[in-house]
């Protein structure tokens, strides 16, 4: 196994892994982003008000894009392990 081979696994690896998670976090960022445009402008300063609304978008998410974000990540795997004997030899 070359240092070409290890950096390509290693690449591919993050890629997926910011694939598979790219959703969760856009969906977080814009609920944060949205509960605090929402206690500025009030002025309510409530912990849970920032948490419950955060976990109820990225439940929502993981049942609209669960089934392929582990798709994605189970195709990733299939291919690694169906690489293996061609990684050794």
């Amino acid at each position: 196994m070359t240092q070409d081979t290890v950096l390509t696994l290693i690449r591919q690896g993050i890629e997926i892994g910011l694939l598979a998670a790219g959703p969760l976090l856009l969906v977080s960022l814009v609920a944060g982003l949205v509960v605090s445009i929402f206690q500025a402008a009030t002025q309510i300063n409530e912990m849970t008000l920032t948490f419950i609304p955060k976990l109820v978008a990225e439940f929502l998410i993981i049942i609209a894009l669960g089934p392929w974000m582990l798709r994605v990540l189970v195709d990733y795997v299939v291919r690694l392990y169906n690489s293996i004997p061609t990684l050794i030899g």
